[in-house]
């Protein structure tokens, strides 16, 4: 068996293009772009790259992109202060506050100063409890990409046997609540799980959240189960590369002769993030303004 690849750069470059036409649509009847905020704090390049790259794409869905920079030594009030002039700010529909902030800010804190409405994260406690109670709510943007590329090859997923790998509140937790939601029978495992192997062995679904290069073997997966790969390590580098190899927490190579269908890394999950990024900020400004969007199946 050779798995099928699920070209998430593909999948997501679509969803893109549709938010882009129902964000001009929404600023005909809005009289007003949507308007996406995100927030850095500090000089980290790999968070400078990010923040440029959701600028560049927010543009390109015909939104308004506010990009705001505090300095490494910024302090917890000037943040908060920050964040409550962005929750007043009417043009600005979501607000993203890059993550990891410097250790001296106390990041939960700032994340529940973002008002839900705005919280195209979806990791306030409020977005993150209408989730749990299976209300309609912002979700966040990695678990849910990741459901739609499920949706895309399955459909409807109820009935299936899914394991999770990884509890964190920003893919783990919110993923198996996006699973069950969809009549899954849903395990969350982690690191620590006994005989994990094995419980992979009778999981029609595996989402790999677990933050290990290449964890996942071939043997552990049940024949044509589908595979989605949240995980981006980087190896050490080979001898004379400057850079080492990308890979995901799924070892690709052996699994896809396994799987039925598995996502790549990268090129799979990833891309996926900014578009259902998009997606949510489209999503709150609708709501914000009080217009139903156009296209239910966003």
């Amino acid at each position: 068996m050779s798995a099928r690849r699920i070209d998430g750069k593909a999948f997501a470059a679509g969803l893109r293009e549709r938010v882009g036409t129902i964000a001009a649509d929404f600023a005909g009847k809005a009289g007003r772009k949507a308007g996406l905020a995100v927030v850095l704090v500090g000089d980290d390049p790999a968070s400078q790259v990010y923040v440029r790259s959701k600028g560049k794409a927010t543009v390109a869905a015909n939104m308004n992109s506010f990009e705001h920079r505090l300095p490494t030594d910024a302090t917890q009030e000037q943040l908060e202060g920050l964040v409550d002039t962005l929750n007043a700010n009417p043009e600005v529909d979501g607000i993203l506050v890059q993550l990891p902030l410097p250790a001296h800010l106390n990041e939960q804190a700032v994340v529940d100063r973002i008002a839900p409405a705005k919280d195209v994260d979806g990791l306030t406690p409020v977005s993150t409890g209408r989730l749990a109670l299976g209300l309609d709510g912002l979700v966040p943007c990695t678990p849910l990409g990741s459901l739609m590329l499920l949706k895309d090859i399955h459909g409807d997923l109820s009935g299936m046997n899914a394991v999770v790998i990884g509890r964190s509140i920003l893919v783990g937790k919110p993923m198996a609540q996006l699973l069950l939601a969809e009549s899954c029978t849903v395990t969350i495992a982690h690191s620590r799980t006994k005989n994990l192997p094995e419980l992979l062995r009778g999981a029609d679904i595996v989402v790999a959240a677990v933050g290990r290069p290449e964890m996942v073997r071939a043997d552990w997966l049940k024949p044509g189960a589908t595979v989605i790969d949240v995980g981006i390590n980087r190896l050490p580098p080979e001898p004379g590369a400057e850079k080492g190899k990308l890979v995901g927490d799924v070892a690709y190579g052996e699994a896809s002769e396994v799987a039925g269908a598995i996502t790549p890394v990268p090129g799979g999950v990833g891309p996926m993030t900014i578009a259902v990024l998009l997606r949510n900020t489209l999503v709150a400004a609708h709501r914000n303004e009080n217009i139903a969007l156009t296209d239910t199946t966003l």
